[in-house]
């Protein structure tokens, strides 16, 4: 099986809800506000571009009709002052309707009537790509003592030599970079690399982490950007 990076999305803190329907509003208020500490709404275009331009929220579920415009229009004004994941809901089914709003900048397209399991998988799956997005963003590019990690083109140079990582130490790596400052244990990383229910986890994230850090350490023997917590986990830390 190859390894992959998580087992399920991470809940988002805020959700802008732009819909006038009062009803089905608050409907997806009560749905969203089973995995979101804040569902904010707004009923208007004017509305939701003062929500997001007060404070971006993690995610935006977009509803195409509204009293004073068109959700199309509305999803270019937002593109114009927020990257977050926008989710566009419709009753409207047309094909090039979806690829004309997929191309300007709609991140996924649900048609109502929707159900609650599959709003909450498709909100998950957005936040989870765009955390990891980020994540990845911020240390895509890791200099430090003579080691040289490059996140996105997954390449690693130590010491002007450059290292072949496998499948399983980038996903390591890449699962390490994504939780910054938290230690995870063996258990943890087991369930977010290798996605399996039995087997001996500890020795083989102990195993993997040894390999891993010859090749992303400076000085392996003491290392640096992967800190050992004991009776813990694994932290990373990244280059000081």
């Amino acid at each position: 099986m190859s390894p992959v990076l998580f087992t399920e999305g991470p809940d988002p803190e805020s959700i802008l809800v732009v819909e006038d329907d009062v009803d089905l509003r608050d409907v997806l208020v009560h749905t969203l506000g089973t995995i979101c500490r804040s569902v904010r709404t707004a009923s208007t275009l004017s509305d939701a571009v003062r929500e997001c331009t007060l404070k971006a929220p993690d995610l935006v579920l977009l509803d195409l009709g509204l009293p004073d415009g068109d959700g199309a229009d509305l999803l270019l004004r937002l593109r114009g002052i927020t990257d977050v994941p926008i989710i566009v809901l419709s009753g409207r089914a047309e094909e090039e309707e979806k690829v004309a709003l997929l191309d300007a900048g709609a991140d996924d397209f649900i048609i109502k009537p929707c159900g609650a399991s599959e709003l909450l998988a498709r909100v998950r799956g957005q936040i989870r790509r765009s955390a990891t997005s980020l994540a990845v963003r911020s240390w895509a590019r890791i200099t430090t003592d003579g080691v040289e990690i490059d996140l996105v083109a997954q390449r690693v140079v130590r010491h002007g030599v450059p290292q072949r990582l496998t499948p399983t130490e980038w996903a390591l790596l890449r699962a390490l970079v994504l939780h910054p400052g938290r230690a995870l244990s063996p258990r943890e990383l087991w369930d977010l690399v290798w996605d399996r229910e039995f087997g001996d986890f500890a020795t083989h994230v102990r195993v993997h982490m040894t390999h891993l850090r010859r090749k992303v350490e400076p000085d392996p023997s003491v290392p640096r950007l992967i800190i050992t917590e004991p009776g813990v986990g694994y932290r990373f830390v990244g280059p000081g």
